[in-house]
């Protein structure tokens, strides 16, 4: 209504993205199924042609502050189209009111042609996924510099541990902390907003999501305005990548000599099976080849790190509460309530008797 332009999709050579966010990547399913529905529309049936009609339909000129409809325009085509596209006409057996720009028939046109009126809904919305199963520890520190520490001390372990917990306090339960854990995975934002024009304030949670095999992390968190948003970056600790190839390769070279012995077990004709079967199939490469086993999970990791990256950089994210939330603990949150005191009753009972 008013003529106010909602969003403007650009494609270029990454794909869709939208203008109104500074570039920021366009959901692209979300566009393809909204050309496709497009492309596939039919004019089922003519409508009015009168303009005093239009606004019942939604097909009345955008320009009109009190309009309901929503002018789409493709450009980039030998034939530049624009439409109007009005109410869904559920009521009356499907199908969506529209009206080409200039024209004056409008019509109904098969499928729900309807558009999504928020840019946000164009968004790209996935931050990341990053299961909990493959972290090795979160750290998350508040702004006044206090921190709650969750690990695993192996990949395998059920649950996080809670690290630093005070003498004579209990964890509230074995589960507590795998929450914490889990904040990376399946990460959607509700909105995005340019680094630039959503800064960071200097008061803000500073977390550290810290994987077994080197993936680091890093986001910081704060509120504003009643609303949680949350920057991120991924970098390798080289240490601990370094450390996860080497438990890999001995987790294979167990694995190999597992099986040499297990065809040791086996005499005469059986013996000589297992060892032509053991000698045609391929050793794992960190065994046949621990160097390039190596050089090629570092460069794997390396290459998850900066599509990351592309993704994080340069962008501030609104997070869903409940999310957030995960980002906002605190040790006592860990940790069962103190034993409420009894100073009062006991100093009761030990009133004199008059």
């Amino acid at each position: 209504a008013g003529g106010k332009v909602l969003t403007e999709l650009k494609r270029g050579t990454d794909g869709w993205s939208i203008v109104e966010k500074s570039g920021y990547p366009a959901d692209l399913a979300k566009v393809r199924e909204f050309l496709i529905k497009l492309d596939q529309a039919t004019l089922t049936e003519a409508k009015t042609s009168n303009p005093k009609l239009y606004a019942e339909l939604g097909v009345d000129d955008v320009k009109d502050a009190k309009a309901t409809g929503v002018l789409v325009t493709l450009g980039g085509l030998s034939k530049p189209l624009a439409i109007i596209i009005g109410n869904f006409n559920g009521a009356g057996g499907g199908g969506t009111f529209v009206r080409r720009a200039g024209d004056a028939q409008s019509w109904l046109a098969g499928g729900n042609l309807t558009v999504a009126k928020s840019t946000a809904d164009w968004e790209q919305r996935t931050v990341a996924d990053i299961a909990s199963t493959r972290l090795r520890s979160v750290t998350l520190t508040n702004p006044d510099g206090k921190t709650l520490k969750i690990y695993k001390d192996a990949q395998g372990d059920a649950n996080f541990k809670v690290a630093d917990v005070p003498k004579g306090r209990e964890v509230a339960s074995e589960f507590v902390a795998n929450e914490l854990g889990s904040v990376l995975a399946g990460l959607n934002a509700d909105d995005v907003f340019a680094a630039k024009d959503m800064a960071a304030p200097d008061k803000a949670w500073k977390n550290e999501y810290a994987a077994f095999d080197g993936l680091v992390i890093d986001a910081t968190g704060w509120e504003q305005g009643g609303k949680d948003y949350a920057q991120f970056a991924a970098h390798l600790d080289e240490t601990a990548a370094n450390a996860w190839v080497d438990a890999e390769y001995d987790a294979a070279i167990e694995a190999a000599n597992k099986k040499v012995e297990s065809e040791k077990s086996t005499t005469g004709a059986q013996a000589k099976a297992n060892a032509k079967a053991a000698s045609d199939v391929a050793k794992p490469l960190a065994v046949s080849d621990a160097a390039r086993d190596r050089s090629d999970r570092i460069a794997a990791l390396n290459k998850e790190i900066a599509s990351l990256n592309k993704t994080l950089s340069g962008w501030t994210f609104a997070l869903p509460a409940y999310k957030f939330s995960d980002m906002t603990k605190t040790l006592d949150d860990m940790l069962k309530p103190l034993p409420e005191k009894k100073a009062e009753a006991s100093k009761s009972a030990q009133k004199p008797h008059k």
